[in-house]
């Protein structure tokens, strides 16, 4: 029969400040958002959120996540796997280049972008040239959007794979097993939930990116905008209920990220 200790008053401290603080942090700006939102009841907030450019920035800002958030999953398990089983000439490079785009501030990775592939731009001209427009475009989202987020999965997945070394993997080819048997059956059960700890990053950054995007799509209201530059404009057009109601089908969008991440994890400790 095990006895459960009694709290001591600091560790009750402690725990309470842990709550204060976070309900502080997280639960009261959610509270806010909702209630100004709100505030000119609910017939006015589903019509700002109805109202069609606000829709066009939702679907936009999905569809940008649906996009970007697979293809960096696939390129971070490659280039964790590339640095966390081999060892060769510019490993340390690679690991650099990796956390890059973390380093660079993403208003300033933005107007690389534009002085790369702009009319004005290194690339611009033969671009123009070819008929292929890429800045003010949803593409030039997409690609600015791909650069910011790049680090989050490898960054996730390179500790684990280093820390969990090459054992299992080794055992598995001497008992016969193929390349893709080996990583289907062995390296990806290892670590699953470090790609899926770094696709709710991905995911979020993704949805919630403001200073790149809002430098290469023109922030073209029903074409290039998208959620986070449609709340900006909203405000800035004095439409504070809009603003506020756009930002909480954003506010949303990553608690249903959060839900599908709790539910997930329920599944696996059910197995």
């Amino acid at each position: 029969m095990t006895t459960k200790l009694a709290r001591s008053p600091s560790e009750i401290a402690l725990i309470a400040l842990a709550f204060i603080l976070s309900g502080l942090m997280l639960v009261v700006p959610l509270a806010v958002i909702f209630a100004f939102a709100l505030r000119e009841g609910v017939g006015t907030y589903l019509a700002n959120i109805a109202e069609p450019t606000t829709l066009h920035a939702i679907g936009l800002t999905v569809l940008t996540a649906l996009i970007v958030v697979p293809i960096n999953v696939v390129v971070g398990v490659c280039i964790a796997w590339l640095v966390g089983r081999f060892r060769f000439r510019g490993r340390q490079l690679l690991i650099t280049i990796i956390e890059l785009p973390a380093a660079v501030s993403p208003i300033v990775a933005g107007t690389v972008y534009l002085f790369l592939y702009g009319g004005q731009g290194l690339l611009g001209p033969a671009l123009q040239a070819a008929n292929i427009q890429l800045m003010f475009t949803v593409t030039a989202i997409i690609l600015v959007s791909l650069f910011v987020t790049a680090p989050f999965v490898a960054r996730e997945l390179i500790p684990l794979m280093q820390q969990q070394g090459t054992e299992d993997e080794e055992a598995a080819l001497s008992l016969g097993a193929n390349g893709w048997q080996m990583f289907w059956h062995v390296t990806l059960p290892n670590i699953r939930w470090a790609i899926i700890y770094g696709a709710i990053l991905t995911n979020a950054r993704v949805m919630g990116e403001f200073g790149a995007v809002s430098v290469v799509s023109g922030s073209i209201r029903g074409q290039t905008n998208t959620l986070p530059l449609q709340i900006s404009q909203l405000f800035n057009d004095f439409n504070v209920t809009g603003s506020f109601a756009a930002a909480s089908t954003l506010a949303l969008m990553a608690v249903l990220t959060l839900v599908l991440k709790s539910a997930l994890e329920a599944r696996a400790g059910w197995r």
